[in-house]
């Protein structure tokens, strides 16, 4: 009687067991259709805006993306240098408000992205922003060079994996350059997006010198980085140099770009003032046709 319990027992626990397994089987299961972001602070808001990543203070870095192509990316960067090189971020922005005019210039086969502030605190220290603004925003020259830095007070262009150190120089001035490469949210993020997009060619914009410079990390200057850099200069009438070698320059992000075997040149602007844009509107309007299929 005792075996035949025991049996009643165990029957019972078995239809329980299954009548739950295929109750738990048919019920709804409810997914989270958000997209998920390569990185904590990478958003991709739509086709034509990315938020990359966000400052030490948390603003945004955003890339705005222009063209359907999906072989060839140019990408432009303004405001590594925040508001002390206020005229990159002001180019960057005649440069999407060019395209957003012009889409048809731009071959199918290409996409341009534009991230027209690395650097926001240091812009917003200057003009009280870290979007647009307009020229008169901006305080005497004297007043900007505290918006070269980011809000850990790192000379970005200092941050990057290219002979970085921690102390780095800025013409005859000792800057930051971070307790490590990389060790910036904002260099972060746009490391994070050129490992994810591995773009075709990168322009950074900077001032001043005045000149279209090659990259290089040791490793000689890539034929199309040559290639990009004579382009661009011929086009813009900016003179091309093969190396910027007016004082040592440690973790600049260009050189790093030369490291990962990614073509990219510095165009800096002549002065600190000016944006140049037919220069530049030359300059971009020759990249395009040279990548043209």
């Amino acid at each position: 009687m005792k075996k035949i319990i025991i049996a009643i027992v165990i029957i019972i626990l078995v239809v329980v067991g299954v009548y739950y397994f295929i109750k738990s089987s048919n019920s709804v299961v409810v997914i989270d259709n958000t997209p998920v972001a390569s990185s904590a602070d990478t958003v991709i808001v739509d086709k034509t805006k990315t938020v990359i990543g966000k400052s030490v203070e948390g603003r945004d870095i955003t890339a705005y993306h222009y063209g359907n192509g999906t072989t060839t990316e140019l990408l432009l960067v303004g405001g590594i240098h925040g508001g002390y090189e206020w005229n990159t971020v002001l180019v960057a922005y005649k440069a999407m408000d060019y395209l957003q005019a012009n889409p048809n210039i731009i071959p199918t086969n290409v996409k341009v992205t534009i991230i027209p502030v690395l650097n926001p605190d240091g812009l917003n220290k200057v003009v009280g922003t870290s979007s647009r603004f307009i020229a008169a925003d901006v305080p005497a020259e004297s007043q900007t060079i505290v918006g070269r830095f980011n809000g850990n007070t790192v000379d970005l262009n200092r941050n990057f994996d290219c002979d970085w150190q921690a102390e780095g120089k800025w013409q005859t001035k000792t800057v930051s350059g971070g307790e490590q490469a990389f060790s910036e949210p904002e260099s972060q993020a746009i490391k994070s997006y050129i490992d994810s997009q591995n773009p075709t060619a990168v322009l950074v914009w900077y001032s001043a010198a005045g000149g279209v410079f090659s990259s290089s990390c040791h490793n000689g200057v890539l034929t199309e980085t040559k290639n990009l850099t004579n382009t661009y200069a011929k086009a813009s009438g900016y003179p091309a140099y093969e190396e910027f070698n007016f004082y040592e320059i440690t973790g600049d992000m260009v050189n790093w770009l030369a490291k990962e075997k990614i073509p990219a040149i510095s165009v800096l602007l002549t002065n600190h003032n000016d944006v140049e844009w037919s220069k530049n509107q030359a300059g971009i309007d020759a990249l395009l046709k040279y990548y043209a299929d």
